[in-house]
């Protein structure tokens, strides 16, 4: 089988026409790091060159499906590169969009390898899949969900935009609108009144109904499951997928460079992730324009007390 950092794929045991994408962070919850999105995609490639695979299950590890991007290394800097800023929270100013673009467009084309596959995805959600777990779950063809489970892109409160711009696609204009205003989450129960979820049962049984919907598409043909795919995938295409995708992808860059995105970022690095996320999704108002960047230079010259009282 092959080997990645943070997923692990393989067929199931009993049911070799289904293979199991296992992301596999437990620890953290599942959250995304560096490179999870490229091991998605080359997951997605292995299963998807196995003949005998004819429908793959996305789940994950611990507690949770995916609490969204790692915020202890993209919020708070722990994440770093040779050479200089992380494309997606750069210091340098100006900022350069098309450097954001080109690393945010790449994670999204790997998320969407789910989407793309000719072979049917099932996202198997309990616990969280909040933010960018959101994308992962909502790249997956159909998603089955525990009744007390999560979903949602909180950060559309501040510091982020679905790249993959696949809410108004699921859900339709307005419960996306209501969802991007708000940064609120639904549980399975009502994801699945909604319509975003297929099926939506009790935890305890959430792996039974997530097989059944399995093995019910494996006993299909690959040719006849690739074909009816296809099609449905392509009106999606139609409506203008891909370029909603661009502009979301933009624009969740100037989330995280702009005024308020900054805040977020130097809030995060002076009181740590917790403490913002908790603003954040209090329903407290986010601190913008001129406001944003007066306590933007007061965050500044606390860090840089921190960074003179550590020096020898």
């Amino acid at each position: 089988m092959p080997q990645f950092n943070t997923v692990v794929i393989d067929k199931d045991p009993a049911h070799p026409r289904i293979a199991r994408l296992l992301l596999n962070r437990p620890d953290r919850l599942n959250a995304i790091g560096e490179t999870t999105p490229a091991d998605i995609r080359q997951a997605v490639a292995w299963a998807q060159a196995e003949d005998e695979v004819h429908v793959i299950v996305v789940e994950g590890a611990g507690r949770a499906f995916c609490a969204g991007y790692d915020l202890g290394d993209y919020a708070e800097g722990h994440v770093a590169r040779a050479g200089g800023d992380h494309p997606c929270r750069q210091e340098k100013t100006p900022w350069d969009p098309m450097l954001d673009y080109a690393a945010m467009k790449g994670n999204t084309e790997d998320f969407m390898s789910l989407w793309r596959c000719t072979k049917p995805t099932i996202a198997k959600v309990h616990g969280y899949a909040v933010a960018g777990g959101s994308d992962i779950a909502l790249c997956c063809d159909l998603l089955v969900m525990a009744d007390d489970a999560r979903i949602g892109y909180m950060p559309t409160r501040v510091w982020g935009c679905p790249t993959t711009a696949m809410w108004t696609y699921r859900l339709g204009a307005m419960r996306a609108k209501q969802l991007m205003f708000t940064g609120d989450t639904l549980s399975g129960t009502q994801a699945a009144d909604w319509g975003l979820a297929n099926l939506s049962v009790p935890a305890a049984e959430l792996e039974a109904a997530t097989l059944q919907l399995a093995q019910r598409i494996a006993g299909v043909p690959r040719s006849h499951l690739m074909m009816h795919k296809l099609v449905v995938n392509q009106v999606w295409l139609s409506m203008g997928l891909e370029q909603s995708q661009m502009f979301a992808t933009v624009f969740d860059g100037i989330t995280r460079h702009n005024p308020e995105g900054l805040w977020f970022r130097r809030h995060a690095e002076v009181e740590g992730f917790k403490s913002a996320v908790a603003w954040r999704d209090s329903g407290r108002p986010i601190p913008e324009g001129d406001e944003a960047r007066a306590l933007v230079a007061q965050l500044e010259a606390r860090l840089a007390q921190a960074r003179a009282a550590m020096r020898p």
